[in-house]
């Protein structure tokens, strides 16, 4: 039978130098991610968990009803999972404060990269999103994408590679 969420890897510590890919849903796939305010409250939530926990993030986007990170670990300590837990207390609690609903789905995903992918792809794959979903026709039109380790310039830059 299979699980109801997804389960992590049972195998792996989720702690260190490690890549991933995560996914975390808005509850009940409600779009929240429409406007500024809101994607800037998460943002420097998810920016203040990055900094506690060791990671980095070399690219998000909000998408209305989902968020994609790229997240890198800076440390042989960092523990993602630390830092998933903190991301989505953090941003719930603001969240749910100022605007009197629950964030986040329980569960979210998480793709753990191995060294043999490449953090390119998954970058490219997340900064596409919009233009898959008919949002907007070039990726530089969306404003809820980016990094915290990058400039946009330099993020476009990157994925734009051959």
């Amino acid at each position: 039978m299979r699980p109801r969420h997804p389960e992590p890897l049972k195998t792996f510590a989720y702690v260190g130098l490690h890549r991933y890919f995560l996914t975390f849903c808005t509850e009940q796939r409600a779009p929240l991610f429409t406007s500024g305010a809101v994607v800037d409250l998460v943002i420097a939530q998810i920016s203040r968990a990055a900094s506690e926990s060791a990671f980095a993030v070399p690219a998000y986007c909000f998408m209305p009803d989902h968020l994609h990170l790229l997240v890198e670990g800076k440390s042989d300590a960092s523990d993602c999972r630390d830092f998933i837990k903190r991301a989505k207390q953090y941003s719930g609690f603001y969240y749910s404060k100022t605007y009197r609903v629950r964030l986040w789905q329980r569960y979210g995903y998480d793709h753990v990269l191995r060294d043999d992918e490449k953090m390119l792809v998954v970058a490219r794959y997340i900064l596409q999103n919009p233009i898959r979903a008919g949002l907007v026709k070039r990726i530089e039109e969306y404003p809820y994408c980016g990094s915290f380790k990058w400039p946009l310039a330099a993020l476009l830059d990157w994925v734009s590679e051959k």
